[in-house]
């Protein structure tokens, strides 16, 4: 017999099937194609031998025999089955199972003869396995098994298909349709005529089932799915399993909606934020509306009381769901004293049949609480506490069709009131202790880390002593145009809230500088100026008036600050420095030089220039940029500070790893409580842009080639695979060439830079910085740089040592 995997038939069907003719002797008269294929055996070598020259072991002949019940047995000689080794006619061996059928032709005078049907032993046994496998799996309980036709009418199914109220008792010939919801029903059958029409089984699909004779709340089955197949390969229908997993499934939606609810708890110090967050998780989550109460006190930052001789006002703060406007009602009241809602007494409470019974039938009526939402057929609420003191609650409706809360929803929501409760006394503390510090957080320092497409930057911040407070020592890290991005590290002399609020205005003014793309010396002595400017307002103060609080130190407010700059494309770095100590620069050989700078004096001084210097850092290298804080600590000169530095940057492997772990491997063994002065370190890693990322075109002064300028800009932006951005990027580009040809004329220069934006950049020998102006409508011209304002992410200008450069930045797609 033929075994192929597309023919799973019975093995000893018509088709296909090995077959031989045995006379009453057992000596082989006829010998089938088919098995000519099983033995590999030519008819000729064996019609007119015996049967038993075709087993491996001719002894085995009588064991073969005594399958079928031995000689004389007449059940045995009208049909038996057994198995047997035959030898292969390559020489192996091959067992085989087989089917004997008595044919008795002796009416007629002729002898009696055998038919015998063979198959492979493998395929005789995988086709009783799938027998017994189907009719146990029809057998079986735990699962509901069906088998539909081709137009998913139901064939057969075992008795617990759909075990729930409203499935007739007889499904043979039924649709879905029949006795589910219509809705749920055309779901399970999209996916079943998938199934027949691809041939790809349906895996684990849940979906809700209810019937039409009780569609309230459902079930949650998981269906699964396979298609059966004619032995020509057309589809005859489809199989599938039903398995009722209501219970897991709401089992493992609390725990999702416990986990989503710690997750929204954690997410804020925000008193408002916090609960606002909690109400969207809850609704639709655990019902339609929720509600959070809270004590006002709270809001505030204050301490709930707790002497249980008042009630404790209640505001709304958040709500959400279906009926949430109906929610917003001002104020509520805890009835109880204070004093008698103990940690232990804080459990909720579960309210159903709201609505349901005539008016005055209830032995009592339903508490105000329960009765907000209209339309609400039940309802829970569980009670914030922290510390033993109750100061707010957490209430939640069902509406509609949604099935009433049970037990286990209401110790769900118990468990996260307990957890909200802690997360909002948290919120409140911290709420209290913002209030005192705002004023100085607002001047903090910038975030430690920072991520650019032309370094990776880590910073770090060690106050001198916890008596004096935060200093006036900063770093920031600035994105510039170009994929460019300026380092700053500054200090402020002194410490307490004048050196920290000085420090503010310093990093806001040096911010505003970097925004106008001004060289570093140049930037600095603006800076300069600006502290000139503060130190006078703050002498000319009033000393007479009582409310300016602590007195400022009188005399120029001294800083120091180091202000550098990284092109990526150029790969240098040129700085400046106003009496601020030298940044090291850690090669990607592992040698550690100071770079040699000529620095002017401290800021506020005045009248003194400072002098550039520039500086190519190969790929990799890390530039180490410090206050005195880092190199002065009274164990030493300032050359050995710096060499200290030195060592500490090498044992902390800046070269291989992250920046913000290196960081505090480097001020080790330097305790804030011990620390004459702050100490700022701002670590930066180079990057740069590659050159296939970079394109710079030379373009003569005609108008003409403004649209050689457009193609030549879209053929790169192709081959950048960013044609997304070409009808806005052809724009920016023919608007920037051509200002640049009209007003500055000689040569042009356009360049393209994809890094984390697209920068498009045109320079010329003008020196004008363009502006952008209103067009009247009369007007042809003037428009052009609100164009590019419009299409661009940012835009400016900068001057250059020829002229300027104008520059407009586009987000890229994402991927």
């Amino acid at each position: 017999m033929r075994a192929t995997e597309s023919n799973q038939d019975y093995p000893f069907a018509v088709t296909n099937t090995a077959a031989a003719l045995l006379d009453g002797t057992g000596r082989v008269v006829a010998w089938t194609v088919a098995a000519e294929s099983l033995l590999q055996r030519r008819s000729s070598d064996v019609c007119g031998r015996p049967a038993r020259d075709l087993l491996a072991d001719a002894g085995d002949w009588d064991a073969v025999l005594a399958q079928g019940g031995g000689p004389g047995n007449p059940e045995g000689r009208a049909g038996w089955e057994g198995r047997a080794t035959l030898r292969h006619g390559s020489g192996g061996e091959l067992e085989i199972g087989f089917r004997v059928i008595a044919l008795d032709d002796g009416a007629r005078g002729g002898t009696a003869r055998f038919l015998v049907l063979g198959a492979a032993l493998d395929l005789v046994a995988r086709w009783r396995q799938d027998h017994a496998f189907t009719y146990e799996l029809f057998l079986q309980g735990r699962v509901g098994l069906a088998v539909f036709d081709r137009e998913l009418r139901l064939l057969r199914t075992n008795s617990h298909l759909l075990p729930y109220t409203g499935v007739p008792v007889d499904l043979r010939g039924r649709r879905l349709a029949d006795f589910l919801w219509p809705e749920d029903a055309r779901t399970i059958d999209d996916r079943l005529w998938d199934v027949v029409r691809t041939g790809t089984p349906l895996v684990g699909f849940n979906t809700t089932v209810r019937t039409l004779d009780d569609p309230r709340g459902g079930r949650i089955v998981t269906v699964q799915a396979f298609r059966l197949q004619e032995p020509d390969g057309h589809p005859m229908g489809v199989a599938a399993v039903f398995t009722d997993v209501t219970d897991h499934e709401r089992a493992r939606g609390r725990l999702d909606l416990l986990y989503r609810a710690t997750g929204a708890l954690g997410g804020s110090l925000s008193v408002l934020r916090t609960v606002e967050d909690l109400v969207k998780v809850l609704a639709p989550g655990l019902g339609d509306c929720a509600a959070v109460d809270l004590a006002e006190t709270v809001l505030t930052g204050g301490e709930p009381p707790a002497d249980g001789q008042l009630t404790l006002p209640l505001v709304r703060l958040a709500v959400a769901g279906t009926e949430s406007e109906a929610l917003r009602t001002g104020t509520a009241q805890f009835a109880a004293p204070l004093a008698a809602q103990g940690a232990r007494e804080c459990r909720g409470e579960l309210v159903t049949g709201l609505g349901d019974p005539p008016a005055g039938s209830a032995p009592g009526a339903p508490p105000d609480w329960a009765t907000t939402v209209p339309g609400a057929h039940s309802a829970l609420t569980a009670p914030l506490c922290a510390r033993g003191i109750r100061f707010g609650r957490l209430t939640l409706w069902r509406t509609g069709d949604a099935a009433p809360p049970e037990a286990d929803d209401l110790a769900l929501l118990e468990e996260i009131a307990a957890r909200a409760a802690v997360a909002v006394d948290n919120a409140r503390r911290y709420t209290k202790e913002r209030r005192t510090a705002v004023g100085l957080q607002r001047s903090l320092l910038p975030p430690a880390t920072s991520e650019k497409p032309a370094l990776e930057a880590a910073g770090l911040y060690l106050p001198a002593d916890a008596d004096s407070g935060v200093g006036g020592d900063w770093f920031d890290v600035i994105p510039l145009s170009s994929a460019r991005v300026a380092l700053v590290v500054g200090d402020v002399a002194g410490h307490g809230l004048h050196a920290t609020a000085m420090m503010g205005r310093l990093r806001s003014a040096v911010r505003a500088m970097a925004d106008l793309e001004l060289e570093p010396e140049e930037l600095l002595a603006h800076v300069d100026d600006m502290v000139l400017q503060f130190a006078s307002e703050a002498e000319n103060g009033d000393p007479d008036d009582g409310d300016a609080g602590m007195p400022l130190p009188s005399g120029p407010a001294g800083a120091t600050c180091l202000y550098a700059v990284y092109d990526p494309v150029t790969r240098t770095c040129v700085m400046a420095s106003a009496g601020h100590p030298p940044p090291a620069v850690v090669g990607p050989d592992g040698t550690v030089e100071y770079v040699e700078l000529s620095p002017g004096p401290p800021l506020g001084v005045g009248g003194w220039p400072f002098e550039p210097v520039e500086r190519e850092l190969p790929p990799g290298s890390v530039l180490a940029l410090y206050t005195d804080g880092l190199i002065e600590r009274g164990e030493g000169d300032i050359d050995h500070g710096m060499q200290d530095l030195a060592d500490r940057l090498l044992r902390s492997d800046v070269l291989g790893r992250p920046l913000r772990e290196a960081r505090h491997d480097i001020v080790e063994g330097l305790p804030p409580g011990r620390l004459r002065d702050d100490v700022t370190l701002l670590l930066a890693r180079t990057r740069v842009v590659e050159p296939g990322s970079i394109t710079t075109w030379l373009l003569d002064p005609d108008p003409a080639v403004v649209a050689d300028a457009r193609h030549l800009v879209l053929a790169q932006l192709t081959a950048w695979d960013l044609d997304e951005l070409s009808f806005s990027t052809e724009l920016i580009v023919s608007e920037l060439v051509t200002n640049a040809i009209r007003h500055a004329g000689g040569p042009v220069r356009l360049r393209l830079i994809r890094a984390d934006t697209l920068t498009c950049e045109v320079s010329d020998s003008s020196n004008t910085q363009p502006r952008m102006r209103r067009a009247r409508s009369s007007e042809e011209g003037g428009r052009g740089l609100y164009i590019v304002a419009q299409l661009s992410h940012r835009w400016g200008s900068r001057y250059t040592m020829g002229g300027k450069t104008v520059w407009s930045e586009q987000s890229l797609p994402l991927a």
